[in-house]
């Protein structure tokens, strides 16, 4: 069975919230979506709403999915879902930084591999 791996697009009028890797090594520096594995027994909404408060110490609600499931290994998926902040305080906790994008800036960042997957629905998202 795969451990899934769930991420937080959260829009803000036509600005997408991206967060810059700390680690591993070969991923530092990337841009991503934030979020986590999902834990035993956790539903993928609680595991990405305990994720984001952790890494970026804000309260979300879980929307819908975006974009199509990506395979990161034979045993890795990560799955992309829509969230709203509604509560605490945007700081990058576990992210070297955090930043606020437009539909035009997403191709000129340097993402994490497997987040590339859902930049056309991001765009899509932003209005590009």
């Amino acid at each position: 069975m795969s451990q899934i791996v769930v991420a937080g697009a959260l829009i803000s009028g036509a600005t997408l919230l991206v967060a810059q890797r700390l680690r591993p090594p070969e991923l530092a520096g990337l841009w991503e979506l934030p979020g986590g594995k999902v834990a035993a027994g956790e539903t993928e909404a609680d595991a990405l709403v305990r994720e984001l408060r952790e890494e970026l110490g804000v309260e979300v609600v879980v929307g819908e999915r975006l974009g199509a499931d990506v395979a990161i290994s034979e045993s890795l998926v990560l799955r992309a879902y829509l969230v709203t902040l509604t509560g605490g305080a945007l700081h990058p906790h576990d992210h070297r930084a955090l930043r606020w994008v437009s539909s035009g800036e997403l191709g000129s960042l340097a993402w994490v591999p497997a987040d590339r997957a859902w930049l056309p629905d991001l765009a899509k998202r932003l209005g590009g």
